[in-house]
C-alpha cells in the first residue's frame, strides 16, 4: 500500500484542531463569552498583528517576551511587525484609537485570540496558543480587582474544574515598587557569581524578573530573597486587603503567594494565578491583575486598568485530566435516502426545507446505493431515517425509521418537521429522566 507523501506539515508548536475536537473549543469559547458578558463586558476583535513597538512600550522591551519570543518580521515599507505575544496590549490600542475609553466608565472588554511565542513547545506551551481574556478601564476600587477574578472563578466553577487555586499578590506601584527593586539588587549583587547570564544582565534593568528565572540555581537563590509585600505603601497595602475582603464577601478561595510578580512590566499592584496541580510545570491555566499605567503610556489620559488571561489550551488539558465531559455536538436529527433520481431531487428539497426550520438533516450527494445510504446513515448517527423511492414522490409521504428503536411510522411530507420536532422532544425528556436517575 503506497503512503500519501505529505509537502509540508504543520510547523513545530503548533497543532490543527479537528472536527472531533472542535466543538470542545467552541463550548468553552461560547461559556467564557457568556459569563463575562453578565458581568457587562462585551467583545473586541483586535489584529493579529500590530507594530512592535505597542509591545516594547506595554510588555516590556526587558521581557523574555520581547527579548526572545516575539515573532518578528518587517513589512514592504520597512516597518517592524509583530505577531501578539497576548491580547491585553492590542485591546488598549484599540480602545485608544477608538475612543472607547470616552464611554460611561468602566469600560468592559472581552476577547478570544490566537497569540504566537516562540519558545520550546512542551506540554501545555506551544508556539501559537489561543486565549480568553476580558479587560476593564476606568475601575480604580478593589471592587473591581474582585469582579474580575469573579469572572474567571465562575468560569472554572461552571465547567466543574477541581484542585484550582487562587494566588494573589500585589506588586505595588511605581514609588513602592522601586525600594523593593533596590532591595532586589541589593540581595542578588551578593550572588553575582551564581546567577545565569540573563539574570545578570536583568539585575540593573529589572531585577523582578529574576524572581521568574527557571534557572535551577537562580530559583534557589530566588527563595531567600525580599518578599515585595514587605515593600509595599500604606495605599497599595489598604488596596490589596480591601481585595481580599471584597474576594471573601463573594465566597471566592485564596491563598497569599508573595512570590507572584507575573512576566509582564506593565502589571502595578494586584496580580492574581488561577493554579492547577494537573499541569506539571506548565501549572497556571488562567493570570492577571492591574495595570494603571498602561493606558497612559500608549498615549492614553490616566486610568486605572485591569484583566487577566486564560490559556484555553491549558484548560483543555485539565478538563481531560479530570475527565470532565463536554456536551457533544449536535448529532443528525435526519437521513434521507433516496431511490431513483426524482427522489434525489425530493430528498434535496426536504433538507433543504428542514435545515430551514433548524433541523440538522443530510441526504445521498454521493451516489451511493441505498444499502450502503443506510450505513452512512448508521456511521452520522442518524437519530431518524427516511428512505424515498417513486411511491413515495408520487403518495408524498414514506416511512420514517427511529433509528435507536427501529420503530417506524409513516408520514407525510408536509409533516414532517412536526414529527423531527417531536422525536427531538422525545429525546430531551429521555435525557432529564436519565439525570434523575444517576442523581
Amino acid at each position: 500500500m503506497n503512503k500519501m507523501k505529505l509537502l509540508t506539515k504543520a510547523p513545530r508548536g503548533t497543532q490543527d484542531t479537528l472536527p472531533s475536537e472542535s466543538h470542545k473549543w467552541q463550548f468553552i469559547e461560547n461559556l467564557a463569552l457568556d459569563t463575562a458578558r453578565l458581568y457587562g463586558f462585551r467583545e473586541i476583535r483586535v489584529p493579529t498583528f500590530e507594530h512592535t513597538e505597542l509591545f516594547k512600550r506595554s510588555v516590556g522591551d526587558t521581557t523574555d517576551v520581547v527579548q526572545k519570543e516575539m515573532f518578528t518580521f518587517e513589512d514592504r515599507g520597512g516597518r517592524s511587525l509583530s505577531l501578539r505575544p497576548e491580547g491585553t496590549a492590542g485591546t488598549v490600542r484599540a480602545a485608544l484609537e477608538n475612543g472607547l475609553l470616552g464611554d460611561a466608565l468602566p469600560v468592559k472588554l472581552s476577547y478570544v485570540v490566537s497569540c504566537f511565542r516562540n519558545e520550546r513547545p512542551q506540554a501545555g506551551r506551544f508556539k501559537e496558543f489561543h486565549q480568553f481574556g476580558v479587560e476593564m478601564f476606568g475601575a480604580a476600587a478593589p471592587g473591581a480587582d474582585a469582579e474580575v477574578i469573579g469572572v474567571a472563578n465562575d468560569i472554572f466553577e461552571q465547567l466543574g474544574i477541581q484542585n484550582l487555586e487562587l494566588q494573589i499578590n500585589s506588586i505595588g506601584c511605581p514609588e513602592c515598587r522601586a525600594k523593593y527593586q533596590q532591595a532586589l539588587k541589593d540581595y542578588f549583587s551578593a550572588h553575582l557569581g551564581t546567577l545565569c547570564g540573563t539574570c545578570e544582565e536583568r539585575l540593573e534593568k529589572n531585577p523582578m524578573r529574576l524572581l521568574d528565572c527557571k534557572v535551577p540555581e537562580c530559583a534557589e537563590i530566588a527563595k531567600d530573597a525580599p518578599v515585595i509585600l514587605d515593600y509595599i505603601c500604606n495605599d497599595c497595602r489598604k488596596h490589596f486587603e480591601l481585595t481580599k475582603v471584597n474576594l471573601q464577601a463573594m465566597g471566592i478561595a485564596f491563598v497569599v503567594n508573595p512570590r507572584i510578580v507575573r512576566g509582564l512590566d506593565y502589571y502595578t499592584r494586584t496580580v492574581f494565578e488561577f493554579v492547577s496541580n494537573d499541569l506539571g510545570a506548565q501549572s497556571t491555566v488562567c493570570g492577571g491583575g492591574r495595570y494603571d499605567g498602561l493606558v497612559e503610556t500608549l498615549g492614553g489620559k490616566p486610568t486605572p486598568a485591569l484583566g487577566f488571561a486564560m490559556g484555553l489550551e491549558r484548560l483543555l488539558m485539565i478538563l481531560d485530566k479530570q475527565g470532565i465531559e463536554l456536551p457533544s455536538p449536535q448529532s443528525c436529527d435526519l437521513y434521507i435516502a433516496s431511490i431513483g433520481e426524482e427522489a434525489a431531487l425530493k430528498a434535496a428539497q426536504l433538507t433543504s426545507l428542514l435545515r430551514k426550520e433548524g433541523f440538522f438533516v443530510e441526504f445521498d450527494t454521493v451516489g451511493r446505493s441505498l444499502k450502503a445510504q443506510m450505513k452512512y446513515a448508521d456511521k452520522l448517527g442518524a437519530k431518524l431515517s427516511m428512505v424515498i423511492g417513486d411511491d413515495e414522490v408520487s403518495s408524498c409521504k414514506a416511512k420514517l425509521k427511529d433509528m435507536g428503536d427501529g420503530e417506524t411510522k409513516e408520514v407525510e411530507f408536509k409533516d414532517l418537521p412536526e414529527a423531527v420536532y417531536q422525536k427531538h422532544l422525545k429525546d430531551l425528556a429521555d435525557e432529564v429522566t436519565d439525570e434523575e436517575i444517576q442523581f
